[in-house]
């Protein structure tokens, strides 16, 4: 007898096979939207760090905001991220050192910061 089509033993392989594919694509997927979740975090604090960066530098070398020690600018409304900078007096000049840093909490505790030095001009 030569009979033209699939068995069932055929097709269940393929839809096996089908589901496999399937299954792997939506691990990628999920893997991607976790990526994309944690970039977007890491730009928005890299955004906000280099904002008060900034803000700093362009403050009058006096002001109460660069006084020596911690200032914690607390959690930015509208986030997940807190904020805070230290300010520094580097030894033997009149340099300040100012040091950024932006915490977050999504699946585990991350921390990105960045620094400049500011002189009195």
């Amino acid at each position: 007898m030569n009979k033209k089509g699939f068995s069932l033993i055929e097709v269940l392989v393929g839809l096996v096979l089908l589901a496999i594919g399937l299954l792997a694509i939506a691990g990628m997927q999920i893997t991607s939207v976790r990526g994309n979740f944690f970039s977007s975090n890491m730009t928005q604090a890299s955004i906000l760090a280099q904002d008060r960066l900034e803000i700093l530098k362009n403050l009058p070398f006096n002001d109460a905001g660069l006084t020596a020690g911690n200032h914690n600018d607390g959690m930015i409304p509208g986030t997940i991220i807190t904020r805070d900078y230290d300010v520094s007096v580097i030894p033997g000049t009149s340099m300040l050192n100012i040091t950024v840093r932006v915490r977050w909490r999504d699946t585990s505790d991350h921390t990105i910061s960045f620094s400049t030095v500011r002189s009195e001009e």
